[in-house]
């Protein structure tokens, strides 16, 4: 690897490049490489055609192929920790736990190669991604997608249903403020299901400005604003107890889907009947989320534009660090983020047999079609990218069709992006590699009792007893504790 990169590196300064060019119609000449890829997400059934298109022009732009592998929702994170303690070959992977399995040394440094090889990538991105996902040791070692800096929780609601009762949803932003909307629709639109929620449930601490320091599985967090940045236990926290409170009334007013805790996220149906649904995004987010449901939807943000740590990581694409290709992993993430052709090819399939351009240059999605012609209703399209997993957004075509976005989608998004808060812990990372029996133990108790209490399945003040009872003694003080120790160390450095 290093006498690769040394050679590409002499190759620059002695005005031979080595490296194709990837933003015109030069063809490559070569042998080609094939990189092994994971993402998230259900395999499609036109996933090879697709695979084969992207290598058709990869190969002719960069000398690059891919194996495109798509790992379902419930399975993936399980089969990557598996590739990565097996030492399986591979070269680019979806990195959902970026943080844990960076410390582990899982992934390539890729600090020197984002100011050589991808220094187009590194200019394409906004900055504050980059400083987002710099690990403690002051380098990077992943691409995180160029798209909304700050995710923010939106209620959805059906957009029929909205105009027939002259619905005003922006008047809606807390849990108890929905009481009565929920009641309503219990009593005059009974084929409807008032509130769904599922086993992940929804991250209703962040109505109060809070933000996980980890992950959700060990809860702990501060107030993304607070300078002071003080690190609780939420379960322990007078606003969880409100929330918990809440679902559970609901849930026992039949508000609340009856299979919440057992249902799996991205469990519901195209075309189902739900009133209020939470979801997280930047702006604009009601044409996917219409195309998705299967009906118009309509949404309201009920959080702040905060950029947190969690927003930033939230889409990042790692080079393994025993990979035999680097420098092609990085032609290849430099491509997919600079290549409008690409990306597209990514996102919406193939021109012509997936969606088709209308006048203004959209992207209209092909249904599916029966054996006869005829489009299939709510049928699974044959391909479908994973946006959030697969890179610059910016390059994207915009969606036509029923519910067309906007043309200007990518200046609103900018705008957007320049209008965002820092939260106080951007970028903080703790290490607790010395706590893993403890933090393991946190998340087999947060797996015990998580999804019944924040679905409101289960009594508030029988189950959340023995909840922080059993997370105290898994050492969640203990862990608490450090990550505060080394929060205030962070913060001195960084003020």
């Amino acid at each position: 690897m290093t006498i690769s990169i040394l050679l590409l590196l002499t190759a620059y300064t002695t005005g031979c490049s080595l490296q194709p060019s990837i933003n015109n119609d030069a063809k490559y000449h070569g042998d080609t490489v094939n990189l092994i890829y994971y993402t998230i997400g259900d395999p499609d059934k036109d996933l090879q055609l697709v695979n084969d298109k992207i290598n058709e022009i990869m190969a002719r732009k960069i000398g690059v192929t891919i194996t495109y592998i798509k790992v379902g929702w419930q399975e993936y994170e399980d089969r990557l920790n598996t590739l990565i303690s097996a030492g399986s070959p591979f070269d680019i992977a979806f990195a959902p736990n970026y943080a844990t399995t960076a410390m582990r040394g899982s992934w390539l440094r890729l600090d020197d190669d984002l100011t050589s090889l991808g220094k187009d990538l590194y200019d394409t991105i906004d900055p504050t991604f980059w400083q987002g996902v710099r690990m403690n040791d002051g380098s990077i070692y992943g691409v995180p997608t160029n798209k909304e800096l700050a995710v923010r929780d939106h209620w959805m609601y059906p957009a029929s249903i909205v105009n027939k009762y002259n619905i005003d949803i922006t008047k809606y932003n807390t849990l108890e403020s929905l009481e009565p909307l929920l009641r309503m629709i219990q009593q005059d639109e009974p084929a409807y299901i008032p509130m769904e929620l599922d086993q992940d449930s929804h991250n209703f601490f962040a109505l109060y400005g809070y933000e996980y320091i980890l992950n959700h599985k060990v809860p702990l967090m501060v107030k993304s604003l607070d300078p002071n940045a003080m690190v609780v236990n939420i379960f322990e926290t007078k606003e969880a107890r409100q929330v918990l409170d809440t679902l559970r009334r609901y849930y026992k007013e039949g508000f609340i889907n009856m299979d919440a805790a057992l249902r799996e996220p991205g469990g519901l149906k195209r075309g189902a009947k739900v009133f209020w649904k939470s979801s997280g995004s930047g702006p604009l987010p009601e044409t996917t989320w219409s195309k998705d449901r299967g009906y118009k939807v309509v949404s309201n943000p009920v959080t702040a534009s905060i950029v947190t740590t969690e927003s930033v990581r939230a889409g990042i694409m790692a080079v393994n660090a025993n990979t035999n290709h680097p420098v092609e992993c990085i032609q290849f993430l430099n491509l997919l983020n600079t290549d409008p052709e690409i990306r597209n090819l990514f996102n919406y399939g193939i021109e012509g047999l997936h969606y088709t351009l209308n006048e203004y240059g959209q992207a209209v999605p092909i249904p599916s079609k029966d054996s006869y012609g005829d489009p299939i209703p709510d049928a699974s399209a044959s391909y479908s990218g994973v946006q959030y997993t697969q890179g610059n957004w910016f390059i994207l075509k915009t969606m036509g069709g029923d519910n067309p976005e906007p043309l200007d989608k990518w200046d609103q998004f900018r705008n957007y992006n320049a209008e965002v808060i820092k939260s106080t812990v951007l970028g903080f990372t703790p290490d607790l590699s010395k706590l893993t029996a403890q933090t393991d133990n946190i998340e087999m108790v947060w797996k015990k009792y998580y999804s019944s209490l924040m679905t409101g399945t289960v009594d508030v003040d029988t189950i959340l007893t023995k909840f922080n009872e059993e997370l105290n003694q898994a050492g969640i003080n203990e862990v608490r504790e450090e990550v505060q120790k080394q929060l205030d160390t962070w913060l001195a450095k960084v003020r």
